[in-house]
């Protein structure tokens, strides 16, 4: 009894206090500001495609850097609410990218049909896919590294969106980067790798994230 008694005042005098974790609207905003400065970062490294002033004046390549932020944003935030137990309760806005994914495929449906004559093609392939894959790896390693603090129980999805966030900003930086106004290049090799990036997230998300 007396072990017992002590045991409680001990607890009682613990008055070390436990830190909360950050909402996820304010976890989302910051991902996407460290990515925005990421991004800024590389294009200033690398450089940007030097027509980008005039492609700033063509309608569907706006529409299309447009929708691949509206993505950026929407899967910063379904990753942060997924990295919670409970979705901090609120499902609904988890599903946010299936709307500015589905937005996206219709841009690139209208810029491919404004594609007319088609633009050349340009003389490499893949390379676009590995420069991605390449300057999404620190995102990606970031977002797992930071997401392993919570107990996320829908890791699998969690670890699919966390990669996508990341490909995304890859894939905002090559299209600002690389000079083709190719729309099938661009959709072969810029944007549908996204979806193999997608299914590793799931494989990491397990491998990482599951507790």
């Amino acid at each position: 009894m007396g072990n017992i008694d002590e045991l409680i005042i001990k607890l009682a005098r613990d008055t070390a206090k436990v830190k909360g974790a950050p909402h996820p609207f304010l976890l989302s905003i910051a991902w996407t500001v460290v990515a925005a400065f990421y991004l800024a970062l590389s294009l200033i490294i690398f450089g940007t495609r030097q027509d980008l002033l005039m492609k700033l004046h063509a309608p569907w390549f706006i529409a299309e850097i447009a929708a691949l932020i509206g993505i950026s944003i929407t899967t910063a935030l379904s990753t942060a609410l997924l990295s919670y137990p409970d979705l901090h309760q609120k499902p609904r806005i988890v599903l946010a990218p299936i709307v500015t994914f589905a937005l996206f495929v219709l841009v690139i449906f209208f810029a491919w049909r404004a594609d007319n004559p088609p633009a050349s093609l340009p003389a490499h392939t893949y390379e676009c896919t590995r420069s991605i894959i390449l300057i999404s790896l620190l995102p990606s390693a970031w977002m797992l590294y930071v997401m392993r603090k919570f107990a996320s129980t829908h890791y699998l999805w969690a670890g699919s969106i966390a990669l996508l966030f990341a490909f995304s900003v890859g894939a905002l930086w090559e299209r600002l980067h690389e000079q083709t106004d190719s729309i099938i290049h661009v959709v072969e090799w810029h944007y549908l790798p996204m979806i193999g990036f997608g299914i590793v997230g799931m494989w990491l998300g397990k491998k990482v994230l599951k507790w």
